[in-house]
């Protein structure tokens, strides 16, 4: 039945309250299909996004000393600012050609892991900044959450099995912008890569240039309707399926040259379980035709950490 799928469906989260296991089947279908699904109607609303895309292109227009002061350095990119060409994927020969900023939960005082979830980091400008974000990231947790649920039915167990596992989960919010390029430029805008988190939740995506490797080794762009999110499958989750659930090869390809003189901005939303969940592969993705790949179990801190080595965020 999967391979009847010829191109990524999109689907509608409202169905979820109707029908969750219908929505499951789905969604779940894709996600095996693909390692990406197409979401529209997510709940996230629609004043908040255009908010965020005012403030995120108000952000990187800063001069670059300015926005260079809350550059972290050692810090692995887990907060503030990532200058422009630092992250490369992995066996990539060219860094990417973007720069971003990351935002991630808020703890309060004294929290359990505060110790390997770093604080925020703040700009002075633009107005508003700290308040929009801290409002984004819990609709995209929000809407995680449900997208999560329906993993969870779709893998046989109950709806609430993740809840647990994301509870104070290390989720990152990346601001993304893509400069213009140069009309020769041999690079890619980012490299081919597979995320390391659990799942992706991804604002941007119309402007074209976002392409999954598929099955049969050609690259297919990922062309979702106005206002839709793009989720794929992360790492993590491929992990922890036994890779019933795969971990897509992406890229963001140049644009046409009409339009390489046009930035691009994109908003993903990583979301992680807790530092100290432990990624042990779920027995029901286990089978005589499907053995045990990662019969050691890991931790979503240790795991991270050496991923993020791997693409350079962390120096060794």
């Amino acid at each position: 039945m999967l391979d009847t799928l010829t191109e990524i469906p999109v689907l509608s989260l409202n169905e979820q309250a109707g029908d969750p296991e219908g929505f499951a089947q789905a969604f779940g279908q894709s996600f095996q299909r693909f390692g990406f699904a197409v979401v529209r109607d997510h709940g996230v609303p629609q004043a908040l996004i255009e908010r965020a895309w005012r403030l995120t292109k108000a952000f990187f227009d800063l001069p670059e000393a300015e926005k260079r002061a809350h550059f972290i350095p050692g810090g692995g990119g887990a907060r503030g600012y990532t200058p422009f060409k630092t992250e490369i994927a992995k066996g990539a020969t060219h860094v990417d050609l973007k720069e971003f900023w990351h935002i991630g939960r808020e703890l309060a005082a004294g929290h359990r892991f505060a110790d390997v979830m770093a604080p925020n980091v703040w700009p002075a400008e633009p107005a508003g900044f700290r308040e929009t974000f801290i409002e984004l990231f819990a609709a995209f947790d929000t809407a995680g959450d449900k997208l999560l649920s329906a993993v969870a039915r779709y893998l046989g167990l109950a709806p609430d099995w993740f809840d647990t596992a994301v509870k104070d989960g290390n989720s990152v919010l990346r601001l993304l912008h893509y400069p213009p390029v140069d009309a020769d430029a041999p690079e890619v805008r980012a490299g081919a890569h597979e995320d390391i988190n659990l799942i992706t939740l991804l604002l941007g995506a119309e402007e074209a240039g976002l392409e999954l490797l598929d099955r049969d080794g050609k690259w297919l762009a990922v062309k979702p309707p106005e206002g839709a999110m793009v989720i794929n499958v992360g790492d993590m989750l491929q992990r922890l399926t036994n890779h019933v659930l795969p971990s897509t090869t992406h890229r963001v390809v140049n644009p046409p040259a009409e339009r390489r003189g046009h930035s691009r901005y994109s908003m993903p939303f990583f979301l992680h379980p807790a530092p100290d969940f432990l990624i042990k592969t779920l027995p029901g993705c286990v089978s005589a035709e499907n053995p045990n790949r990662y019969p050691e179990p890991i931790t979503a801190h240790d795991y991270l950490h050496e991923r993020l080595v791997e693409i350079g965020l962390i120096k060794k």
